[in-house]
């Protein structure tokens, strides 16, 4: 390194960058979603992008993802066969590992129950980093898929 360029490094200064407060107080996960056009924005944060994410995962059949054949559920082969008890319960296995997938919550129980036209499935949840339970309910329709 010649000495004109060691003279130009000792010219340089960097300042103390100024850390800049977040434009959104609170938020410790960001995110978007298209589905609900009535919001003004787009943007989802911490428990609405967590539940998006899970209700995204469930939109994805079981062998849909090419890198990840076992990414998704299996719930939407299952909905027009005979409701018998290793259904039930590789449908409640499947959604454990399905919101287990996400670290940010955690299973408490879950519950499938049949319905004339499909499967009703309740999932207790805890949010980890909030300390927060909610039961999300989900019904796989035949016709109408998730509602």
């Amino acid at each position: 390194m010649s000495t004109i360029e060691k003279n130009l490094y000792k010219r340089v200064t960097v300042k103390n960058a100024v850390q800049n407060s977040p434009t959104k107080q609170g938020k410790s996960y960001r995110g978007f979603s298209t589905v609900d056009i009535s919001k003004d924005s787009y943007a989802l944060y911490d428990l609405d992008i967590i539940k998006q994410d899970i209700i995204n995962h469930f939109h994805i059949r079981q062998g849909e993802k090419l890198s990840d054949p076992e990414f998704g559920t299996i719930i939407w082969d299952v909905l027009f066969e005979p409701f018998t008890e290793d259904v039930k319960e590789a449908v409640i296995q499947n959604v454990t590992e399905i919101i287990n997938y996400d670290p940010r919550v955690g299973v408490n129980s879950i519950t499938v129950t049949p319905y004339e036209f499909g499967l009703q499935i309740e999932a207790d949840l805890t949010y980890i980093a909030y300390d927060i339970s909610e039961t999300l309910r989900f019904k796989f329709d035949q016709a109408a898929g998730l509602i």
